[in-house]
């Protein structure tokens, strides 16, 4: 599982890599990108924007739920504690 810095492609932050995790997301806008097969692996070949659409509950956290503006597919992201909580709060209320 790799877990690295990064500039996050929309919002331009510099991200550190996660103490506990393979890094996902920008905490900073929560996009991510569809580089994964499976969890860490950076094996996908599409490497589109996913933007966050949604939250879901997750045992007792929530996941991230994005849609991939490259390919279209839906993917899905587990909350990490350093992420922008406002914008956690504000995909929780969109209908």
């Amino acid at each position: 599982m790799m877990n690295e810095n990064f500039v996050c492609e929309h919002c331009g932050n510099k991200v550190t890599k996660s103490s506990y995790t393979a890094r996902d997301h920008c905490p900073f806008c929560l996009y991510s990108k569809h580089v994964d097969i499976n969890p860490g692996d950076r094996r996908n070949s599409c490497l589109g924007l996913l933007k966050p659409i949604g939250i879901e509950k997750y045992k007792d956290t929530f996941k991230i739920v994005y849609l991939c503006k490259t390919c279209g597919k839906t993917h899905k992201n587990i909350m990490e504690k350093e992420d922008n909580m406002d914008l956690i709060i504000s995909l929780s209320v969109q209908k």
